[in-house]
């Protein structure tokens, strides 16, 4: 997976909006292929485990509260330097700063309702992947 793969959730402020639509238009333009998807709405439990890694940070609970208050779809998405480029794709965590042109400049609400998730390495993208998806449905 390193390298080619990596991991986007559509957020409950995009899906629900119905913004999935034109965001996964989007990634398909930029190049990328989707491997998986699922439509699913998290529950306490899996996002405070998918986000474990920022259990100690201010914006924990809010986080959590906010990606389980609708329904969400995580994707593994193909191409080459894929990390890489969907964060350039999607851009800066703030729509504010973002780049015009990118997922979050065109969808975002805000810095904590930001329309995407992107895995930030490859080591993390497979990780992530692995908690949505089981190894079959990554073939």
């Amino acid at each position: 997976m390193a390298g080619n793969r990596t991991l986007t959730i559509i957020k409950p402020d995009a899906f629900n909006s119905g913004k999935s639509g034109l965001i996964i238009a989007h990634l398909e333009k930029a190049g990328f292929k989707i491997i998986s998807s699922r439509v699913m709405r998290l529950s306490e439990p899996q996002a405070q485990a998918f986000y474990a890694v920022h259990r100690e940070r201010p914006f924990f609970a809010p986080l959590v509260r906010f990606m389980t208050s609708g329904k969400c779809m995580p994707m593994v998405l193909e191409r080459a330097d894929a990390v890489a480029t969907l964060r350039k794709t999607i851009g800066a965590t703030d729509p504010a700063e973002a780049e015009a042109g990118t997922v979050r400049k065109l969808y975002a609400e805000s810095k904590e309702r930001n329309a995407i998730h992107a895995s930030d390495s490859d080591e993390n993208a497979e990780r992530e992947a692995k908690f949505f998806f089981a190894e079959a449905e990554l073939i």
